[in-house]
């Protein structure tokens, strides 16, 4: 049989890679144990917390230290929530009053305002968007004063308003939603809802607000983790006042030539619990919301 009458062989098929997603390689037990040890190191200080404002005055200073939990939490809460020159309980209702309407506006303006700067155009716009992010550059503390000033001059001063309206609206939470929005909100959808006769809140609240959920997930659990933990401020403009937020009330607690630790630190469980289910609640959607904002192109 000659060249030319040899049968031909079928290609061999090559096999299919294009488009297929990528296996996910199993971690080994190093990666678990390098996890389990930084969780470890991560929730010692509130065990910690926990074993302090369970014991009592001898269990806080003898050596070695204590390592169980006792059996004196409830009592140590009922002295803390029975202290009259403290107001614990009153404290705890301001910072959960206080957080949530600080979040509610901040979810609220940030991102009307970030839609507005992503898909509105303006003249202006972009020179304000500088000048919002320059804002974050500067620190809290060299408006403090002028704050106060300005607090006093309505007479919100030892109030709950003084602490609330000044962060209705922050710098970080317009430009976060604003980089959101530009990718997860196509320009042909807005287009869509104006052809169909929408105006530009009603585009904002039924196509922005549903495409950018985790966006706003992340910016509210942040914001009321950090609402909740501010110290300085409310303790300047609600010096004095008899019902301050919570970590000003941890604060009274430890003031004072002689400190008891099982006191401060079972206020300190107490006001720690409502962030950690808001944590255990909300971690999934930072989670998501990280994840949906780095695969953005």
């Amino acid at each position: 049989m000659s060249l030319l009458e040899r049968p031909r062989q079928a290609p061999r098929k090559r096999p299919a890679t294009r488009g297929r997603a990528p296996q996910d390689t199993p971690a080994g037990i190093g990666t678990y144990l390098f996890l389990a040890v930084t969780a470890l190191f991560a929730a010692f200080p509130l065990y910690w917390m926990f074993v302090i404002a369970t014991s009592t005055d001898e269990a806080t200073s003898q050596l070695p230290p204590v390592v169980i939990p006792g059996d004196r939490f409830l009592a140590n809460l009922d002295e803390v929530f029975s202290l009259q020159d403290v107001y614990f309980a009153a404290s705890l209702v301001n910072s959960v009053i206080v957080a949530t309407a600080v979040t509610a506006s901040v979810l609220f303006f940030c991102s009307l305002a970030g839609f507005a700067f992503a898909k509105l155009r303006f003249k202006g716009s972009r020179a304000l968007m500088l000048f919002v992010i320059l804002t974050l550059t500067v620190p809290n503390q060299l408006g403090i004063v002028a704050l106060y000033i300005v607090m006093g001059k309505l007479g919100w001063n030892g109030t709950l308003l003084a602490v609330i309206v000044p962060g209705m609206v922050t710098a970080f939470g317009v430009f976060y939603m604003r980089q959101f929005i530009v990718n997860a909100v196509p320009d042909e959808l807005i287009e869509a809802a104006r052809i169909d006769g929408a105006s530009t809140m009603r585009i904002w609240w039924t196509v922005a607000l549903p495409a950018v959920r985790p966006a706003l997930a992340v910016l509210g659990l942040l914001t009321f983790v950090a609402t909740w933990n501010d110290f300085q401020w409310p303790l300047i403009t609600l010096n004095g006042s008899d019902y301050p937020t919570s970590m000003v009330a941890v604060s009274d607690l430890a003031s004072g030539n002689y400190v008891i630790y099982r006191r401060v630190l079972a206020g300190a469980f107490v006001a720690t619990v409502p962030l950690l289910i808001m944590l255990v609640i909300g971690g999934r959607q930072i989670v998501r919301g990280i994840m949906e904002g780095a695969v953005k192109s």
